[in-house]
């Protein structure tokens, strides 16, 4: 059974093994519920940054600044070297493409869309996750589970609506709406890969090498102009890099404890 997220001095996936944890279901829904909130944080420091820094700007400081509370966690676990090995460098790669594509969408849609509706679009991700959970993973879904997921869908369709509608300043909110979808699709198959990936790598090495590649690609963007953030603005990026770091790592370990589609 996989060491408890905060035992120090331990690796993060128990006694050196880096496969999945002993189903505990009930920690990974409370390990997805602490994470959420701290995306919901981050996403409202997100919204912020999206009215004055470009996309890629952001997706950078809030990538690059994450690995900080992240190599903290890793040292109080253990050994950091231990914690990033990797069996799977293309399944990194693959994960790190998908979700950088969903990042920089998602703050995209921010600078369109109302925070409360890019959140509420934002649903439709653990949607799809039940169903791609479901068709690649072959996890077996409970009917509950399948009409939480109309009721679910039906209520994205409701947030959705106002915004598809195209031309003038209702087309600020389609473009908004579709960025969000976007971000949501890539998200969701984010996730399917993670949970791939929990049956042989670690979390830490999950997360890292998606924060390293993220930034990579967000600090590539410099050439197409950045601003220079003010001290207040540098100290909002530093709170949603960490707050970001700190879902990540909450989501990433959630896996570990119960199927995809919870």
């Amino acid at each position: 059974m996989a060491a408890p997220l905060v035992v120090p001095g331990r690796s993060v996936t128990g006694s050196g093994a880096s496969g999945r944890a002993a189903a505990r279901p009930y920690l990974g829904i409370g390990l997805k519920v602490l994470s959420a909130l701290a995306f919901t944080l981050m996403s409202a420091g997100v919204k912020v940054l999206a009215d004055r820094f470009p996309t890629g700007e952001i997706v950078f400081f809030r990538c690059f600044i994450a690995i900080a509370p992240l190599l903290l966690w890793l040292r109080w676990q253990g050994s950091v070297r231990d914690a990033v090995r990797t069996q799977n460098l293309k399944g990194h790669v693959l994960r790190s493409i998908i979700g950088a594509c969903g990042m920089f969408a998602g703050f995209a849609g921010l600078s369109f869309l109302p925070l409360s509706d890019a959140v509420a679009i934002g649903y439709a991700s653990p949607i799809l996750v039940v169903v791609l959970a479901a068709a690649v993973l072959r996890e077996r879904v409970q009917a509950y589970r399948w009409a939480g997921v109309s009721v679910g869908f039906l209520g994205v369709l409701i947030t959705l609506a106002p915004h598809l509608e195209f031309g003038g300043a209702a087309g600020n909110g389609a473009t908004g709406a579709l960025f969000a979808i976007l971000a949501a699709g890539c998200s969701a198959a984010a996730t399917i890969q993670v949970r791939k990936l929990t049956g042989t790598e670690r979390t830490g090495a999950i997360v890292l090498y998606f924060f390293l590649f993220t930034s990579l690609l967000g600090l590539s963007t410099l050439v197409l102009g950045w601003k220079m953030p003010g001290w207040a603005d540098l100290a909002l990026f530093v709170v949603v890099g960490v707050l970001g770091g700190i879902g990540q790592i909450l989501l990433t370990e959630s896996y570990r404890h119960g199927d995809a589609s919870l």
